[in-house]
């Protein structure tokens, strides 16, 4: 069972290591290439102020984007700014989903997302931890996918093998960590059913498009390609 309230506690302690781990960050340093082609670090800080946002317009009812073209300016926008405006921004942000969330007062309803993807209310405060904790990791400061807590890289890999789950590009796969915990995914393409071994953090990185898959382990077939999220 979800509970968005231990979620919303676990968003308020990622947001904080984020913010502690920009702030010691050199001036300049948000000028510099993250780990997402073709963003800097600036990139990735101004879309996790304004997803921040947008998921408030998502609790309030309103749609998460004007459009997609609104969402992009907005970013190339606020890439640039200053390190001290830009985490004023961050932590700004951060705060007002945390007030929208704890306003709210139905988290069963259904909820739209961006591109008409919809969810229960319940999930968001999962998916805004999932946009904080893996962007941190995009931003190449220190923090990798192994120092993400078991309970959280568990969860996400439990969501993406859902959503490639009877994808038509993706074959029938079968994941398994080191800890003999296992998911399955795929099914919509021909052929199968491949096995995919690894730790759950290399896992999360192959599914998440973060790493290319060579630490895994796979057998009765190549490694699947998977669609971009």
């Amino acid at each position: 069972m979800i509970d968005h309230a231990r979620d919303l506690d676990a968003v308020r302690e990622a947001t904080d290591r984020l913010l502690s781990a920009t702030g010691k960050l050199d001036a300049d340093a948000l000028t510099e290439p993250s780990r997402l082609p073709g963003w800097s670090r600036g990139h990735v800080v101004a879309h996790l102020c304004r997803n921040a946002d947008a998921l408030v317009n998502v609790l309030q009812g309103r749609p998460m984007y004007a459009d997609s073209e609104t969402r992009d300016r907005d970013i190339e926008r606020g890439a640039p700014r200053p390190q001290a405006e830009q985490l004023a921004d961050l932590a700004g942000s951060a705060d007002r989903f945390e007030a929208a969330a704890s306003a709210l007062a139905d988290w069963s309803r259904t909820v739209t997302l961006r591109n008409g993807v919809t969810d229960s209310a319940s999930r968001l405060p999962f998916r805004r931890r999932v946009e904080v904790e893996l962007h941190h990791v995009d931003l190449g400061i220190g923090y990798e996918l192994e120092d993400l807590s078991d309970e959280f890289v568990s969860r996400e890999i439990d969501f993406l093998a859902e959503r490639f789950g009877g994808h038509p590009d993706v074959v029938s796969t079968g994941l398994s960590d080191d800890r003999g915990r296992v998911w399955t995914t795929g099914g919509g393409a021909g052929g199968g059913p491949v096995a995919v071994r690894g730790t759950a953090p290399e896992l999360l990185g192959w599914l998440s498009g973060r790493r290319d898959g060579s630490a895994l382990t796979v057998e009765n077939g190549p490694l699947p390609a998977l669609p971009p999220l």
